[in-house]
């Protein structure tokens, strides 16, 4: 045992050198730290834009103000979500500075906007001009005043994309589909300088926007995954930045004017197996809509929510049955097409529903009368002695009535019903209304 330690220690005398630094100030240890994280050093990109900017800040007072506000700010982006620090510097640097994105070309160059999401550190140091990091002062404002702003801001948006907060509902909506591209465009706008209210106004303008653009892709069967939105995020994001509330509502919807596809242009939507879960929160928000516009409260969250005994799931009106259809569908095929259109669809509780869904419609209608609104609607009694209920119907003109039995025609009638639902729930003129203007 003892020769073995002998061997051992002789091995490190051998092979292991330890080197001492010394450092007699401040600015040579910020120095040292930057120019050894340049060397391979195993420290995140985060850290290391910390010593670079600390490193040329020469204020005694403020480079130890600077280490603990950043600091202050870690902490808590990274209390919220894994890497919530990273994320949100590419967020923030993305949305106020991103001015190129790479070509979309085979072997093209990378851009501000691919270069800060790998590189965000080494990007920051050689545009500090267009940063407006020249002096020493600077590059403190750059940490006490742009990135606790920003991260202030960020930090709300992901509380806000996890919980229901009044005024910026749109937030969780557009989170619920995992479009991770929406907080630098909700970034984008805002200054430093804004006011409370305004800045929570320009939040509610762009995920308003997103929430419409998100909606008419998905109804048109489009994707929105990342590489997909990439690029239109990255304009949306260049042509709204710093704008004030009016200019900023004019332009997101003078942006929604140029897309093809809305709610028009698809009047046959039908679930599948890849959209089921975006129907499930699409029938969530217009049941939610017509409860809300009849006095009731939201129940958004009841309707989504994945787990508990009172989980909900796409109910199709029909029961799996094409031989109840045979007078208007001799052939299986066609019955299940229809069956599963936007029309024939309700959104109920899983647990009852498993033993209604094999019934008639007839023998469901009484059980469709006991749920949300939308479901009720079915029922002649939905319209009977509920005031909230016929004052929406009378003041929306929306096509409801009451279906004692339920065919062919009744889902083409209740899939035009959604539709129109759909283009109250996402109507890109309510943008302006937020600002009190209206379509020249």
């Amino acid at each position: 045992m003892r020769s073995r330690s002998l061997s051992t220690i002789d091995w490190l005398l051998r092979n292991v050198h330890l080197v001492e630094i010394t450092a007699y100030s401040d600015d040579d240890a910020y120095t040292i730290f930057e120019t050894m994280n340049d060397r391979g050093l195993s420290l995140s990109l985060t850290e290391m834009l910390k010593g670079y900017l600390l490193a040329n800040i020469t204020d005694p007072a403020e480079r130890n103000a600077g280490q603990n506000r950043w600091k202050q700010i870690i902490q808590a982006l990274n209390k919220l979500r894994k890497d919530g620090d990273a994320d949100c510097l590419k967020a923030w640097l993305r949305s106020q500075y991103s001015t190129k994105i790479r070509e979309r070309k085979r072997d093209a160059d990378p851009e501000d906007f691919d270069r800060i999401a790998t590189e965000f550190h080494r990007w920051v140091r050689e545009c500090g001009d267009r940063l407006g990091l020249r002096k020493s002062h600077d590059f403190f404002q750059f940490i006490e005043t742009d990135f606790s702003f920003y991260a202030r801001q960020y930090q709300r948006l992901m509380m806000a994309s996890e919980r229901f907060e009044e005024g910026l509902e749109h937030v969780l909506y557009n989170a619920d589909h995992g479009f991770t591209l929406q907080y630098m465009v909700l970034l984008a706008p805002l200054r430093p300088g804004d006011a409370e209210e305004v800045v929570t106004l320009k939040l509610r303008l762009v995920a308003r926007f997103l929430d419409i653009l998100l909606t008419w892709r998905l109804w048109n069967s489009r994707s929105i995954a990342y590489s997909t939105m990439q690029y239109a995020m990255f304009l949306a994001m260049r042509d709204i930045r710093g704008l004030d509330p009016k200019p900023l509502a004019l332009k997101l919807r003078e942006t929604l004017d140029k897309e093809e596809d809305t709610f028009t242009t698809n009047i046959r939507l039908y679930m599948h197996q890849q959209n089921r879960n975006y129907l499930h929160r699409l029938l969530a928000r217009l049941t939610e809509y017509v409860e809300r516009e009849s006095g009731m409260p939201s129940r958004y969250l009841e309707y989504v929510a994945d787990t508990g005994r009172s989980r909900h799931e796409v109910e199709h009106i029909w029961a799996d049955k094409p031989e109840e259809h045979e007078d208007e569908f001799p052939h299986p095929a066609d019955f299940a097409e229809y069956r599963n259109l936007i029309g024939g669809l309700l959104l109920l509780p899983k647990s009852p529903n498993a033993s209604y869904g094999p019934l008639p419609y007839e023998e469901k209608l009484p059980y469709y009368y006991s749920q949300n609104l939308l479901a009720r609607s079915l029922h002649p009694q939905c319209y009977e002695h509920n005031p909230g209920f016929t004052q929406f119907v009378q003041n929306s003109s929306l096509p409801f009535h009451p279906h004692a039995a339920f065919k062919k025609a009744d889902i083409d009638e209740r899939g035009e019903l959604y539709r129109q639902l759909a283009q109250r729930v996402w109507n890109p003129d309510d943008l302006l209304q937020e600002v009190g203007g209206r379509r020249a």
